[in-house]
């Protein structure tokens, strides 16, 4: 009798993703289970053909051998090699054979082919500079599969116990002989759990677990970094019937900022200063980032790129009291906007710097001196 097509028995089309097909699988299997139709022998050969749809759907590479064969991949002497083992048991080809015996002793023989733990979860969060700096506590909300609470997390109607697998014998794995091989494999009623749901919670489907957004307290602790990662123990997606869950990590990201630039823990500031400071000295006031000000003394005589080292009053260091240091660099400003009278005394200041030379200009003077000793040589 021909099998039927894998695809249509899952009632899926053949682009259906790897979700698409858990999902049919999970529905048409509590609808035939032996367990919820006691004595009825169509729906446990039904349940058995869906099972071995999904086990060949679910694996890729199985699955594209079946999209390039057919059934015949898994039947002895099966097309494009991948038979040859295949035969009466319904076991794949010699890799299947050998992932099954080679596969099970590399994992140190353990019961069950399936992982009841919970996936991890990314968070991607934004952080100002200042709370990189000092530290912050926020909340988040993140979508996730928490535990059913109609079923405390068991997955059956009621919160009542699974019972032991009647295929496997609560092992998760069954046994049959192919060739002169004895080859062990997952259990396919149980899926290598090795217990079964009579009643699945309708809540949840039997998986233990339904999708909520939940409210988690963060801290971010001082000195982080881009891209600094902070773990969340335990509050990833919560586990399929009753198995751990998994962790979230929060990846954090800085946002620019409109004064400061960071690196590492050091912080830099460009700072305008009015050319007349610049030229007799002073002082002038500048923020830090711990919202406080501090004072920089301006000698005599700045050029605009000189930087001038705050020590201490850089970022703070993860886990640590120490400090880096700010730099403040100077950018002379040239005054806009000038008066009839701020004209005059430019202008006067200009004869005066033409009239003598006291080298009040000596880095153009040092320009241009090698520009005339360029054209010079150019020119002989």
């Amino acid at each position: 009798m021909a099998k039927s097509d894998y695809y249509e028995l899952l009632g899926v089309g053949r682009d259906a993703s790897e979700a698409d097909l858990k999902k049919a699988y999970r529905k048409l299997a509590m609808q035939h289970h032996p367990d919820r139709n006691p004595g009825d022998k169509v729906a446990e050969q039904k349940f058995k053909d869906i099972s071995e749809a999904y086990d060949v759907l679910k694996d890729p590479q199985k699955r594209g051998a079946y999209d390039r064969f057919g059934h015949a991949a898994f039947e002895q002497g099966g097309a494009g090699g991948a038979g040859g083992f295949g035969g009466g048991g319904g076991f794949g080809g010699f890799a299947d054979i050998f992932e099954e015996m080679f596969g099970n002793f590399a994992s140190g023989g353990r019961q069950g082919g399936t992982s009841n733990h919970g996936a991890d979860l990314r968070y991607n969060m934004e952080v100002t500079l200042e709370e990189a700096f000092k530290g912050a506590k926020t909340n988040i909300r993140v979508r996730t599969a928490v535990p059913c609470g109609a079923c405390d997390g068991s997955g059956a109607e009621g919160g009542k116990p699974p019972v032991s697998c009647p295929t496997c014998h609560g092992t998760g794995r069954i046994r049959a002989q192919s060739g002169f091989f004895t080859v062990e494999r997952t259990c396919p009623n149980c899926h290598g759990a090795g217990r079964v749901i009579k009643d699945p919670c309708r809540a949840c489907g039997g998986t233990g677990r339904v999708d909520e957004e939940k409210t988690l307290a963060v801290t971010i602790p001082p000195g982080v970094e881009e891209g600094t990662r902070i773990r969340l123990a335990g509050e990833g997606e919560a586990g399929v019937r009753g198995g751990p869950p998994g962790d979230l990590y929060i990846f954090l990201s800085l946002k620019p900022h409109r004064i400061f630039q960071r690196e590492g823990a050091n912080i830099f500031c460009r700072v305008p200063i009015p050319m007349t400071t610049a030229a007799l000295g002073g002082s002038i006031e500048v923020p830090t980032v711990d919202g406080a000000r501090a004072r920089v003394a301006i000698p005599a005589g700045t050029q605009s790129g000189h930087q001038f080292r705050l020590k201490g009053k850089g970022m703070t260091v993860l886990r640590s009291t120490a400090r880096g240091d700010m730099f403040v660099q100077s950018m002379v400003e040239t005054p806009v906007n000038l008066s009839h009278r701020q004209k005059e005394l430019l202008e006067e200041f200009q004869r005066e710097t033409d009239d003598n030379d006291r080298g009040n200009n000596p880095e153009s003077a040092g320009f241009f001196a090698k520009v005339k000793e360029l054209w010079d040589d150019l020119t002989d």
